[in-house]
Parts: C-alpha cells; sequence; structure tokens
C-alpha cells in the first residue's frame, strides 16, 4: 500500500520518491486510490503557506501561492491543458488529428492561452478568497485528484501505452472507497461551501467526460491534465464568488 502512495506522490508532484516504486505495476495500480490523499496535502501545504503570509497584502499572497502550486506539481496539469487545447481546436472535430496534435510537444497559441487565462483566473480568485477561506485550498486540489480517480474508474482510455495506461488496471473497489471518503469529506466539511465546491467539480466532470467521449471515444493523459485543472479552478472561482 505505501509503494502506490509513493508512486502517487512522485507522479502527482515534484517531491522526491524512491525511483523504485515508478517500476512496480503493483505500486502504479495501487496509486489511483491515493490521488486524492495527494491532493488533500498538497492543498495542507498551500494552505499552510498562505496563513503564514496571512498578513501580506492578498495579491501578494495570491502570487506566492499560485507559484508555489505551479512548483508542487511541476506544471503537470498545465501542459495537459495546453495540449488539449491546441488539439481541440486544431483537430477541426477530427479524433486521429486531435490525437496527433497532442502527441506533439511543441506548444501552439492556444495551449499559450489556455495557461495564461487558467492561471489568472486562478490568481484573481485566490486573491478574492475572504480571510476565512483557507479550505479552498484544500479542497480544490483534493477534487482536481479525485476527478482523476473517478476518470480512470469509468471512462476508457485510448491510448495504449500512454503514461495513464497502467491506471487503467487499478482496483476498483479502493479506487471508490476513496471517492466516497472524499465526497463524505466535502458534504459533512466544511458546510454548504464543500457542498457547492463539489458540485463545481462535478458539474466540470461530466462536461470533460462528455466531451472526451464525443471526440475520442475515451481519454488520454492530457485530458486528464486538463481536467485537474479545470476542477481547481472551477472550485476557486465557486468558492471566491460565493
Amino acid at each position: 500500500m505505501i509503494g502506490g502512495l509513493l508512486a502517487a506522490v512522485g507522479f502527482l508532484t515534484r517531491v522526491p520518491v524512491p525511483p523504485r516504486v515508478f517500476d512496480d505495476p503493483q505500486a502504479q495500480r495501487q496509486s489511483l486510490a491515493w490521488y486524492p490523499l495527494v491532493g488533500l496535502l498538497l492543498g495542507g501545504v498551500l494552505a499552510a503557506l498562505a496563513w503564514a503570509l496571512r498578513e501580506s497584502p492578498p495579491l501578494l499572497v495570491a502570487a506566492v501561492v499560485l507559484g508555489a502550486w505551479v512548483a508542487l506539481t511541476g506544471a503537470l496539469h498545465l501542459d495537459g491543458l495546453a495540449d488539449s487545447a491546441d488539439a481541440w481546436v486544431g483537430g477541426l472535430g477530427d479524433r486521429d488529428r486531435t490525437l496527433q496534435i497532442m502527441k506533439d510537444p511543441r506548444c501552439g497559441p492556444v495551449g499559450v492561452v489556455a495557461i495564461v487565462l487558467t492561471l489568472l483566473l486562478k490568481f484573481a480568485a485566490l486573491a478574492s478568497l475572504p480571510a476565512g477561506g483557507w479550505p479552498a485550498l484544500l479542497l480544490a486540489p483534493m477534487l482536481a485528484r479525485g476527478a482523476l480517480t473517478l476518470a480512470f474508474l469509468g471512462t476508457p482510455y485510448v491510448r495504449p501505452g500512454g503514461l495513464g495506461s497502467a491506471l487503467v488496471a487499478a482496483p476498483r473497489r479502493a479506487g471508490g472507497g476513496a471517492l466516497l471518503l472524499v465526497v463524505a469529506g466535502c458534504l459533512v466539511w466544511p458546510g454548504w461551501h464543500g457542498v457547492l465546491a463539489l458540485l463545481a467539480a462535478t458539474v466540470v466532470f461530466l462536461a470533460w467526460r462528455r466531451a472526451c467521449l464525443r471526440r475520442l471515444g475515451g481519454m488520454t493523459g492530457d485530458t486528464c491534465g486538463a481536467l485537474a485543472e479545470l476542477v481547481e479552478v472551477a472550485v476557486l472561482l465557486a468558492w471566491a464568488i460565493a
């Protein structure tokens, strides 16, 4: 079990872990159930950083927290978002062309715009959070990684040999149990804001899944990265607006 947790930490963050976990197929499969916990731990670091800077100007706090967010994750999901945006626009509705563009390591103008808008929205939402809005920093990364767990449990993976191919065979019972804990946590804590965050994440996930099924017949690693970013943005915006 600990191997699965280390594999999840190593894949979703830039925290160093023993290299052997990436060569262990069982650890890779078990890692999916740990995704929400890794998101919660990431959120804990961000919330602690925001608390430590609580006396600083809100714009400065937002910039530092966002910078730490990107650094801790290595911009992994932002890369997937950019590739997906380029492919969705450049693919012109064609499945094969969309998949081909996703494999191109270069970032086109649409991808750049997607990254800039995403970071801008996150920055604005972070700067707009009220004094007691730190739970949003816990829920946003947790729900985003929980969405990834749900995606692999219920959406076909269309690129054999991709980064996420090992997760297709992940134990469904463990992943389902992790998702139940995520839902229970949102419903019990922190009040109606948690319910709102869960609703925002659910709407984004359903829209994302429908788009992926219609265009590709399933998902890829890049579209999963886009999902994580979109869920984080949706949760932060919902919290800030509410």
